[in-house]
């Protein structure tokens, strides 16, 4: 049986200059549903690329004293790193400068021209050089600039050939209300209706004032203008030309996504020279929103262009991609910002994900010497788990074809938090002090190992490089690149008695720059009973109780103290910064139980030297006899204790 084929595109992008985060983020999502349709077995297309010609390159080249080929040669190079650098998955780069492309185009304008759709003229209008575009007076903003980038038009006029694309007007209206799903989000689509209905335009598919570009095959003088050159590159690389088979099986697109400033082009123009080519139209385009910095729309002038090689370098490619698709919903304008960058990769990835997987390897090497024990029944709480993995699956599955990507990624950390409170709730430490309870310690240790393998391949079109890093530290028998959806649509596909690999760190926490403390408000000083004025010895005032501060800390680590068998040493994140702490609780708890725990830490207690290690607070404790407990809580790290 066929698979079924999936093709989805990215738009060319135009190498004036560097690409920035806003790039990064289109591609991303785009890699993400490949990766998405690949992983439900489809056979999938994924095309990416640069868009060469124009006015503008000849001019920066022309500037510099090089060839535009030599101009863009060198930009493209860098687009092609940075992908590299992302894990960007594409099947094809398409350069519009490629001679297979210059082929197709010329071959498209044949026809449009012999079907008569085509025609000589003259051109005199309103003209952005940095945009590629033609505007009416009434077009321009309140300033009488270009209003997509807002800088100043100029007057051109000079031969050109026209695509008759007012001919198709009627049509292409009609099939956009008879299509609901054409356009997408519906702010989009609305956006185009109206546009349509204002009337359109001839399309100048021909320009003679420069010759960077592609020849016009009936009349070289002219070269073809970047809309119609530039569009049908997404029919270049599936086989127009020359390759029908591949063509009839990935055309029509199944999505091009675009950036919301370019959807006018790939909802109106492009669809218009697929009729007059008589081929189906693309199934969906999807307008996604702009990515803003702080609050600002990105601009050179205000200095807040991000630059994604550097936060990759900073950081590493997945927590970028992680960060760019959970934080923004597909459609929406989203805000970008570095701060809140590393408080997802400390919260989400160092914290929750990769506590999940320390904690359970760690926990599997030393309760059953790195096995995974084959469970034998299911407690409440282990069905509870199990029917939360099943349905986090279904909903990865029905959310990613619908690219409802971010709502996805947060099901999917739902299911990893869900995973951390098993742990709490099986209490395998307590489990593998009892010879009678190792079968409820096996079926513990096999779930969470039967979890992490489902997130693995959850988080896999998200965190590439993660989600095999993961599969390799459980040790899994088989290839990961062989993984498909339905592999975690059943639940126990671990092996029992294979062995865990070694635990290794997937995220190490980031240290923030400690900011100035925001004090807590002062209580005001309540009226109190008179007291005698002999004070007991034992008594504090509320003035001496408002001296020591406590605040609720997060355990990141724990480990013994050398030759001291009361002690351990702990890492702990106080929401501005990580200290060491000194326990005397070895004899209550292993140290793999205090990972993850809240706690309440002594935060001005005076540095004190203890076995050799330098302890900054007191952890709290509550004691009967023999019998002693953490305080902990529910809070997040860096919460007051009033």
């Amino acid at each position: 049986m066929e698979s079924k084929s999936f093709y989805i595109t990215t738009p060319i992008y135009y190498p004036s200059a560097k690409l920035h985060i806003g790039h990064a983020y289109c591609t991303t999502i785009a890699d993400s549903v490949a990766r998405y349709h690949r992983l439900a077995g489809e056979d999938v297309f994924f095309l990416t690329g640069s868009d060469e010609h124009g006015q503008k390159i000849q001019e920066k080249a022309e500037a510099q004293g090089i060839k535009p080929i030599e101009y863009v040669d060198k930009i493209v190079a860098e687009f092609q790193k940075l992908w590299d650098m992302l894990n960007i998955s594409n099947d094809d780069f398409l350069r519009t400068s490629q001679k297979r492309h210059e082929k197709v185009v010329q071959e498209i304008f044949r026809r449009v021209y012999d079907k008569g759709d085509i025609y000589k003229g003259a051109y005199k209008g309103l003209y952005c050089t940095p945009c590629e575009s033609f505007w009416t007076e009434l077009q321009l903003d309140e300033n009488g600039c270009c209003p997509d980038c807002g800088r100043p038009v100029k007057e051109v006029a000079e031969e050109a050939y026209f695509f008759k694309m007012s001919k198709y007007a009627d049509r292409i209206l009609k099939y956009i209300e008879d299509n609901p799903d054409f356009i997408q989000p519906v702010s989009r689509r609305n956006e185009m209706i109206n546009f349509i209905k204002q009337g359109l335009d001839d399309l100048c598919i021909s320009r003679t004032s420069f010759d960077w570009g592609i020849p016009v095959p009936i009349d070289e003088k002219h070269v073809i203008y970047v809309w119609f050159d530039a569009l049908t590159n997404y029919l270049t690389p599936i086989g127009f030309l020359d390759d029908q088979e591949k063509f009839n099986k990935f055309w029509p697109a199944n999505v091009h996504l675009v950036g919301k400033e370019i959807v006018r082009f790939h909802s109106i123009i492009w669809p218009c020279i697929l009729m007059a080519l008589d081929l189906p139209l693309p199934k969906q385009i999807y307008g996604h929103g702009w990515l803003v910095v702080d609050g600002s729309k990105m601009s050179k002038s205000l200095g807040n262009v991000v630059d994604p090689v550097e936060l990759i370098n900073k950081y590493g490619a997945d927590a970028i991609r992680y960060f760019l698709l959970r934080e923004i919903n597909l459609g929406q304008d989203g805000n970008f910002s570095e701060l809140a960058l590393v408080q997802r990769i400390n919260a989400d990835l160092a914290n929750d994900l990769g506590n999940l997987l320390h904690r359970t390897l760690n926990m599997v090497g030393k309760f059953q010497k790195g096995e995974v024990l084959a469970a034998n029944g299911r407690s409440e709480v282990d069905e509870s788990l199990i029917a939360d993995a099943m349905a986090t699956v279904k909903t990865f599955d029905e959310g990613m074809a619908d690219m409802k990507i971010s709502t996805v990624i947060k099901a999917v950390w739902a299911f990893i938090s869900r995973a951390n409170k098993y742990i709490d709730e099986t209490a395998p430490w307590a489990l593998a002090k009892d010879v009678n309870k190792k079968q409820e310690l096996a079926n513990v240790m096999y779930n969470l190992v039967e979890s992490l393998r489902i997130i693995s391949v959850l988080i896999a079109p998200f965190m590439p490089t993660t989600a095999e890093r993961i599969w390799q530290q459980l040790n899994m028998p088989t290839s990961f690149a062989d993984v498909r959806l339905d592999d975690i649509k059943t639940w126990g596909g671990t092996p029992a008695g294979m062995h865990i690999g070694e635990a290794q760190q997937l995220f190490p926490r980031i240290e923030l720059e400690k900011e100035d403390a925001v004090p807590a408000a002062k209580e005001k000083k309540q009226d109190m009973p008179k007291q005698d004025n002999k004070a007991k010895d034992d008594e504090i005032t509320i003035d001496d109780f408002g001296k020591v501060k406590l605040q609720v800390v997060e355990i990141l680590e724990a480990e013994p103290v050398p030759k001291a068998d009361k002690l351990l040493k702990l890492k702990v994140n106080t929401g501005s910064e990580v200290r060491e702490v000194v326990s005397g609780i070895a004899k209550h708890y292993e140290p793999a139980q205090l990972i993850g725990k809240k706690v309440i830490l002594v935060m001005n207690l005076k540095p004190a030297k203890i076995r050799g290690v330098v302890s900054h607070g007191m952890i709290l404790a509550a004691s009967n006899g023999d019998e002693l407990e953490v305080v902990s809580v529910d809070m997040p790290a860096g919460s007051v204790v009033k």
